[in-house]
């Protein structure tokens, strides 16, 4: 639990530094981490929430979309996603 806490510091200490790419990234990555050490290690202490599989789900979908969206975010995204330009500007009208 504490390289989770300590990669995810890094990252908000990033982003709060300027750097709203990388600190997310690194947030990603940090709870995509906490679903693979949550299916890997036996016992976790205070990263097992719920039950294993919840866990590993919920950090997974969120690290994964925490990724996504550090590498669409602009100026200059590294990822081009179509259908997401479309989608915003038929929720923000």
């Amino acid at each position: 639990m504490l390289s989770v806490l300590a990669a995810t510091a890094v990252g908000l200490l990033l982003t709060a530094l300027g750097h709203p790419r990388v600190g997310c990234l690194v947030i990603g990555v940090a709870l995509v981490s906490a679903s693979v050490l949550r299916r890997l290690l036996p016992s976790v202490g205070m990263l097992a929430v719920r039950s294993r599989f919840t866990d590993m789900v919920t950090y997974g979908l969120l690290g994964v979309a925490i990724t996504l969206l550090a590498l669409v975010m602009e100026p200059k995204p590294v990822l081009d996603i179509p259908f997401l330009e479309s989608a915003v500007r038929f929720t923000v009208r």
